[in-house]
């Protein structure tokens, strides 16, 4: 069969399935020299915060807000979802301030751990048969790790100290582990019994469940350093989502004749030539979202966000308790409407031709 690949082998094992494997690679070889780091260095910081895990979620304005369709299409839930987080999110602070970053760190793992799996239908959509294998599958290899932070605490956190709930429990992963491992070999007989079907394996599916299962696995249970599990989970999910959305982009300009977005210039956006604008755009939102988070509340990168200095800092509980779910906001919108704009249904008929470069 044609490997299904989302644009082609060259984009695909650069930008959605590589990763994984390259940033795994990397952490294991300089484990030893993020090891002895006694913080977390500034510019890496930069890079791995501004550059990927932030600018990511502004990546999904073009997929949303910046679109005139989607607007029209789904106006309800683009004009509820970031006031219902608001007032939810100032609901769990005021009862205190960790209940509301571990209600947004179980919030972010649930988008984490669904994007290993959209990208796993995806690849196996040509495929005849059962899914309920590939599921269990990647979400095993996404929640067996959850699995042992939770019962192995770690010196590293999601958001802030404390908000990933760990207790030291005996067995737990054990059990786990081996359950999965019957999981993993229902599935290598599925594609074992699918190879004699077809003489062929879906290289990029089965690339995308071990590049899953080695980042994952390296970030959190191989190493317990802060560096590594922030590498390894941003690296991994936050440049596949950035490639994904400009190739939505991209395509969306071949496929339709018209540009849909609230400002026509957007569109150039989405050619090739302009893909340093496109990150740029994309570093500059996170870099603002960043120097409003650090002036107001953080105050952990003076040096870095000197732009803001103008702004006074918030000490007041009253006010902090709407102000950090606002500031919180893009990435919690972000992680709810994920969960609504990449499915095929009825309301976005031209999902699955735009997002394959098809024409309809």
């Amino acid at each position: 069969m044609t490997q299904p690949y989302i644009a082609n082998a060259k984009f695909d094992l650069a930008f959605i399935i590589g990763p994984a494997f390259v940033v795994t690679l990397v952490a294991v070889l300089a484990a030893p020299w993020a090891q002895s780091l006694a913080s977390f260095p500034v510019w890496l910081w930069v890079i791995l915060i501004l550059g990927v895990d932030v600018s990511h979620v502004y990546s999904t304005l073009f997929r949303t807000y910046f679109d005139r369709d989607e607007l029209r299409l789904r106006p309800r839930l683009y004009q509820l979802t970031p006031l219902l987080l608001w007032v939810t999110g100032a609901v769990l602070y005021s009862f205190d301030s960790l209940v509301f970053w571990r209600g947004l760190a179980y919030l972010a793992i649930f988008h984490f751990v669904r994007q290993q799996y959209g990208f796993m239908l995806i690849y196996g959509r040509m495929e005849t048969g059962n899914k309920r294998i590939d599921k269990a599958a990647i979400y095993g290899a996404t929640i067996l790790p959850l699995v042992y932070w939770l019962s192995h605490p770690r010196s590293f956190n999601w958001f802030v100290d404390g908000d990933v709930v760990s207790h030291t429990v005996p067995y737990v992963f054990e059990i786990a582990a081996l359950l999965y491992a019957v999981v993993l070999a229902a599935y290598l007989w599925q594609e074992v019994r699918r190879w004699r079907e077809t003489k062929t394996i879906n290289l990029p599916k089965n690339l995308l469940l071990l590049g899953t299962g080695l980042s994952w696995g390296v970030g959190i249970v191989a190493f317990d350093n802060d560096i590594i599990f922030t590498a390894t989970n941003v690296l991994a999910h936050g440049i596949p989502y950035i490639a994904l959305n400009w190739l939505y982009g991209e395509n969306r300009q071949t496929v339709q004749p018209y540009m849909p977005y609230i400002w026509s210039k957007l569109a150039w956006l989405f050619r090739p030539m302009m893909i340093p604008i496109y990150l740029s755009t994309l570093v500059l939102l996170a870099f603002i979202e960043e120097g409003l988070w650090d002036r107001l509340v953080w105050h952990d990168h003076q040096n870095l966000f000197q732009t803001f200095s103008m702004i006074p800092a918030v000490d007041d509980p009253a006010v902090l308790v709407w102000l950090v779910p606002l500031l919180s906001l893009p990435q919690s919108t972000h992680y709810v409407l994920d969960a609504f704009i990449w499915r095929k249904n009825g309301n976005v008929p031209d999902f699955k031709p735009i997002l394959f470069g098809q024409r309809p």
